[in-house]
């Protein structure tokens, strides 16, 4: 049975055209998924990477909080679900072939972004040129 389900956005054109277009068609990849990055809308501070597909982008937009894929337990996410920290989006910008997504928030709740309690996910910084290649230095 052929899956009648409405695409929840347009199909991307050409390149020269998905970089001037003022309309959303958002390239996502084999697995039907896309970039996601999260900053802090007042600092800056790059909060957390994470994937969405068409329905968690769709449920971002209408909603103004960040949904996401999860790809560990096969589900649409809405980001602080169970912790409370929900990352409110203030602004969602697309980059100009529009296979990533960034959007500035607000994070809600502890005001951590992280799910190990961490303000950001990136709380770890990998040392370089060191002796000991991959060492990981806590911020």
């Amino acid at each position: 049975m052929p899956d009648t389900k409405p695409a929840l956005f347009p199909q991307p054109g050409p390149p020269g055209a998905v970089e001037t277009s003022d309309v959303l068609t958002p390239r996502f990849d084999a697995n039907g998924l896309i970039a996601a990055i999260a900053t802090d809308a007042q600092s800056g501070e790059v909060l957390m990477f994470a994937w969405m597909n068409a329905e968690a982008l769709r449920c971002t937009i209408d909603t103004s909080v960040a949904h996401f894929w999860s790809r560990s337990r096969a589900r649409l996410w809405k980001k602080g679900e169970e912790s409370g920290n929900l990352l409110m989006v203030e602004e969602m910008r697309v980059d100009c072939d529009q296979d990533a997504i960034w959007m500035k928030v607000r994070v809600e709740g502890g005001k951590v972004a992280c799910h190990t309690g961490a303000r950001s996910c990136f709380y770890r910084i990998v040392e370089l040129g060191s002796h000991e290649p991959g060492r990981l230095l806590r911020r």
